[in-house]
């Protein structure tokens, strides 16, 4: 009985290595779908970093063209929606961005958009996703993209009716709270974050 049980043994044992293989195969299969999640996971971050950061830019200048005009309210609706000229490119905070995350902008991939205002930003890793057990993950490399918008979250409540001084600016109603400017003392302003809001667009 003895030499029996030896020889069914050794027939086990092949079956043995061809499941421990397959198990070995699966798991390196799995970790090749993890690098390339992992590599496309980093690629969406550095796009909305990078798509953020533009339009926080954008928004950046549009909050200093207001200050500029503080005085001349009639502009006010314009600066707030984008409609003004002579603002610098936001698209270097992108680049800048999508640096600091490991990726960049590929050509032609940081456009401003102006209905609604934002910055629609594509970037790729600078890594691929690396050796694996799926042949071409070597030179593979992600991309993703992002858009970001500007929206106004002030409304205008002009002079009230009968009002003869020229000089009284209008009431700001921002995000619900409400900010009386006196022409002859500017020092208490809504700040960029008051006077617009920044996210990312689905």
């Amino acid at each position: 009985m003895s030499p029996r049980k030896y020889g069914d043994a050794g027939q086990a044992f092949p079956i043995y290595i061809t499941v421990v293989a397959g198990l070995l195969f699966l798991a390196f299969a799995y970790l090749a779908v993890g690098q390339a999640a992992a590599t496309r996971n980093g690629a969406q971050t550095a796009a909305d970093a990078a798509a953020l950061g533009a339009a926080q830019d954008r928004r950046n200048q549009l909050v200093g063209r207001w200050m500029d005009n503080l005085l001349n309210p009639d502009l006010w609706q314009d600066i707030f929606h984008g409609k003004v000229e002579g603002l610098d490119p936001s698209c270097w905070r992108a680049q800048q961005l999508a640096d600091a995350n490991d990726a960049h902008v590929v050509g032609g991939g940081c456009e401003p958009e102006w209905d609604p205002l934002g910055y629609t930003v594509e970037v790729k890793t600078n890594d691929p996703v690396g050796d694996s057990i799926v042949p071409g993950t070597e030179t593979t490399y992600a991309t993703a993209e992002a858009r970001a918008v500007i929206e106004p979250r002030c409304s205008l409540q002009p002079p009230e009716e009968g009002n003869d001084n020229d000089e009284d600016l209008p009431q700001l109603n921002c995000g619900g709270q409400n900010w009386d400017l006196d022409a002859d003392d500017l020092s208490d302003l809504p700040g960029p974050d008051d006077l617009f809001d920044v996210h990312l667009a689905d």
